[in-house]
């Protein structure tokens, strides 16, 4: 007689064992009480959302002649306009670029898969800036490589440090956010920079340079991107997003990458989705076309200056005696160190009770994780709220 006892369920795939789940996200879905005031996401004020203006693009999309071309399959590499526009864009930040240097992504975060999927054979070498981007970290490990920590200070990644552990480890990829990094909010100068550039050219060293914040600058005269320094062309592969400049619902993301390799990457992407939606692609494209993307950026960096403004001016009277604290030029962070041994996981714990949310740092570290840090996010935030909100966490404290 057959028995019907059920085979044990598969188990799941063994890339999977080592990639932890991001407290961020999971810290995101214990945040829906509405009197919990958050600092942990890393989210654009919804309220700066252009809503009548996309809403005004997609209609002009789907009334258009060409509506149901932006309901049909589309190339892989991406709308024709829309590269047009960002190509345009980045040339103008200082990088030159062509449309067809550019493959659009269904958000930044899959051109960083894209390219570890390129890039990484299991067992590769990630070198990153300590602590860097969470998600990153998931990325890399996912992909099977090995990711080492490269030390950094108050200006960034440390140079010195970085050809050190490029003579160690002969890593493949150096990943970096070089302008207002998540989560320590700090910018690479020029010199850093061109020292990084140089290192990757002498090693054949590839760099992903990820920029998600750059045009968000509250202070101080813009950075030319890692991209444009002196033998950079063949080895950098700078990544972008609309997800802060317009909206992260779009889930629109791009990546600037050398031919030989962009062609690599697009086999990619049709083999993870074909291409990334048409219609939200035309929908971007019609709303660049139709505004003043310089004012609208202006609008938001107005309104976080004043955000970042508050939490800075606020700290002093709330973290304790000792602390130390990152004063951003531009981006979403502050990072923040207490003194002693306390570890912030602990402390989190304290400060839901209170009503109010951070991000601990430990698991921004590839390396030995500094328990007393945190990562606090202005922009999501008013003024007035950002007050109330590092009160409560004064009193946690």
């Amino acid at each position: 007689m057959t028995s019907l006892a059920s085979a044990p369920t598969p188990a799941p795939a063994a890339r999977l064992r080592g990639v932890a789940s991001s407290p961020v996200r999971e810290l995101l879905a214990l945040l829906d009480r509405p009197e919990v005031i958050s600092f942990a996401g890393g989210l654009p004020a919804p309220e700066l959302f252009d809503v009548e203006g996309l809403r005004a693009a997609a209609d002009a999309v789907l009334s258009g002649p060409g509506a149901r071309r932006a309901l049909q399959y589309a190339p892989t590499e991406g709308d024709p306009d829309l590269r047009a526009q960002v190509a345009a864009r980045v040339s103008a930040r200082g990088l030159p670029t062509d449309a067809a240097d550019l493959l659009v992504t269904t958000g930044s975060q899959q051109a960083l898969t894209l390219v570890a999927t390129a890039l990484l054979d299991p067992g590769a070498v990630v070198a990153v800036e300590d602590p860097t981007y969470l998600a990153a970290l998931q990325c890399f490990s996912l992909a099977g490589a090995r990711v080492v920590p490269v030390p950094s200070d108050a200006s960034g990644i440390d140079p010195d440090a970085l050809a050190d552990v490029v003579a160690r480890e002969r890593p493949t990829l150096l990943y970096l956010v070089p302008t207002f990094a998540n989560p320590t909010g700090r910018t690479l100068p020029a010199e850093r920079r061109a020292a990084v550039a140089a290192i990757a050219a002498r090693e054949g060293l590839w760099v992903v340079e990820d920029d998600p914040y750059g045009e968000l600058r509250y202070r101080g005269e813009p950075v030319a991107p890692l991209a444009t320094q002196p033998g950079a062309a063949d080895r950098v592969l700078y990544l972008g997003s609309f997800s802060k400049l317009a909206a992260p619902g779009l889930r629109l993301g791009w990546l600037r990458a050398p031919a030989a390799l962009l062609r690599v990457l697009t086999v990619a992407k049709q083999a993870a989705d074909l291409h990334t939606s048409t219609l939200d692609q035309a929908t971007a494209a019609a709303w660049l076309a139709a505004t003043d993307l310089d004012a609208h950026v202006r609008r938001l960096c107005a309104a976080y200056r004043e955000r970042r403004d508050a939490m800075v001016a606020a700290l002093p009277g709330t973290l304790p005696s000792g602390s130390t604290w990152t004063d951003p030029d531009g981006g979403m962070f502050v990072w923040a160190r207490l003194p002693d041994d306390v570890d912030t996981a602990d402390v989190l714990r304290d400060a839901l009770a209170a009503d109010v949310a951070f991000v601990p740092g430990a698991p921004f570290s590839a390396g030995t994780p500094d328990r007393a840090t945190l990562r606090l996010s202005f922009t999501t935030n008013t003024a007035g709220t950002i007050a109330e909100g590092m009160r409560r966490l004064a009193t946690v404290l």
